[in-house]
């Protein structure tokens, strides 16, 4: 089992996206946040920068998540009054399919 959410990104979503791509587990939550390039960030005097995207990360059956993100195979979100009342649905579906 592997919790995701939104603010999964980059390689936790490459170590995702390749779970579920091997099928050797099941994602619970919610959809990743869905960045799939590789920059090289060139700082300039006074302070501007340039960032180049140099490649872009594939999922082991080579889906680009990049804009679009993985959806778990369980979708279970959670909201602010679940925050606020200290209960995460997403860890207990987790547990409950174990």
């Amino acid at each position: 089992m592997v919790l995701v959410n939104e603010g999964s990104a980059s390689a936790a979503e490459i170590f995702a996206g390749a779970i579920k791509d091997k099928k050797r587990g099941k994602l619970v939550g919610e959809k990743t946040f869905g960045k799939g390039s590789v920059q090289d960030v060139i700082d300039f005097p006074g302070g501007s920068g340039l960032h180049v995207t140099i490649a872009k990360w594939l999922t082991p059956d080579g889906n680009f998540i990049h804009e679009v993100g993985i959806t778990p195979d369980f979708v279970v979100p959670m909201n602010a009054e679940d925050v606020k009342n200290e209960r995460d649905p997403q860890l207990e579906k987790a547990l409950e399919l174990l």
